[in-house]
């Protein structure tokens, strides 16, 4: 099942593992995920994935992995054992650097002394934990399978593990949720004292349950959105965080390694059903269906449900709307050298959004968004996406 070309540069690469089990399904998610964890599922699911992994690390010999990051799904619901199995596999299969950033998603229920213990000394050193929300009302309407004393508790066990990276998660506009309630929710996860905090904006999805309360109107509007949001950045840059993307702020230096090749254009291979890579001037997705990804690889057949190679033009409209997701912005200068495409059509729709405070200039020369401008992102890229397709080639590079 031959899926990528030999490289033989030492890029950086960053691996992603994708494992769809959960204990329960949540109300907001569409991931590809199932709660069906019979043993002769896992056994599948680890064989096959193991097996990818190997046939993938013949295909990229002279690459150096530098973050390995363990999604879901509940990466820790599958259990100690099954991570480092995979682990284990990684660092036979790949060149993976002795620093790499190697983290993996948790749920305060499956939290547990041995798990942390054991993943702790086979070398995972960032954990990200699920806890979303601090009223135990709202864990339940959400059906999380968990209670916030019990995330307290794992946040706990995570640090006297000896994990010095530690991330955890948050939901805002949730039903019935106003701007006092979530800076409350966001002051009591600021006690435990993570490096890193991501905060997502509740998406309602067709067919899930939590639409039901979108149809009722009780999901906040988008002016109480916008309010959550700017309250939430005002308070965590109070707080010593630096807020690197729109919805990711860190300590110093503390930054998701991992996440920001997704928006630095970084190479990246994912493995697992539904997982996506971009490798050597590809991307491609599998396929979401886990029964589908275990029978394919078993025998040797096709698990691609996407595959592209990406035009420089088309690059370079990514460009825009990856970096303008990060606080570093564009780079006119960087642009032009990648692309050979003049930045001027760029820089007046830039300087135009800058008279409404959306845009800012910064001392390098480089532009980015403002936390307001962020919240009128896709308008905003979607502009200067327009003006790129009619930009002209340069040749002074």
């Amino acid at each position: 099942m031959p899926i990528l070309t030999k490289r033989t540069n030492k890029d950086p690469l960053g691996i992603y593992v994708h494992v769809p089990f959960c204990r329960s399904r949540c109300a907001y998610c569409d991931f590809c995920t199932q709660t069906d964890r019979s043993d002769k599922l896992i056994d599948g699911y680890l064989d096959a994935v193991c097996e990818h992994i190997k046939e993938a690390g013949t295909l990229a010999p002279n690459h150096k992995v530098d973050t390995i990051y363990f999604g879901g799904g509940t990466p820790s619901f599958l259990g100690a054992d099954a991570l480092a199995t995979i682990l284990t596999t990684i660092r036979r299969s790949f060149d993976v650097d002795n620093n790499a950033e190697i983290t993996f998603e948790a749920n305060p229920d499956s939290i547990s002394d041995q798990l942390l213990k054991r993943l702790r000394a086979e070398g995972f050193n960032r954990v990200s934990l699920g806890i979303q929300s601090d009223d135990d009302a709202m864990l339940e309407l959400l059906n999380r399978p968990h209670n916030y004393a019990q995330a307290v508790n794992a946040y706990q066990r995570i640090r006297k593990a000896g994990y010095k990276n530690v991330s955890v998660d948050l939901i805002y506009g949730l039903p019935n949720q106003n701007q006092r309630q979530w800076l409350e929710t966001l002051e009591h996860v600021l006690e435990l004292m993570p490096e890193h905090i991501s905060l997502y904006g509740l998406e309602v999805h067709p067919g899930t349950p939590i639409e039901e309360y979108e149809k009722m109107g009780k999901i906040p509007d988008e002016d109480a959105f916008a309010d959550m949001y700017l309250g939430a950045v005002k308070l965590l840059e109070n707080r010593g965080f630096r807020q690197y993307e729109i919805s990711n702020f860190s300590r110093k230096g503390l930054y998701s390694r991992h996440n920001t090749k997704y928006w630095t254009g970084g190479e990246y291979l994912g493995f697992g059903p539904s997982a996506a890579s971009d490798f050597a001037g590809s991307r491609f997705k599998l396929v979401s269906n886990l029964q589908a990804y275990i029978n394919g690889i078993k025998v040797n057949g096709n698990v691609m449900e996407e595959m592209e190679e990406i035009p420089l033009r088309e690059r370079a409209s990514e460009y825009i709307m990856t970096r303008l997701r990060t606080t570093a912005g564009l780079d006119p200068k960087e642009y032009e050298k990648l692309f050979l495409l003049s930045f001027q059509p760029l820089e007046q729709i830039l300087e135009q959004n800058q008279n409404y405070n959306l845009t800012q200039q910064n001392r390098n020369g480089t532009w980015r968004l403002t936390p307001r401008g962020f919240l009128v992102s896709t308008k905003i890229i979607a502009d200067l996406q327009l003006a790129q397709e009619d930009s002209r080639p340069i040749t002074r590079y």
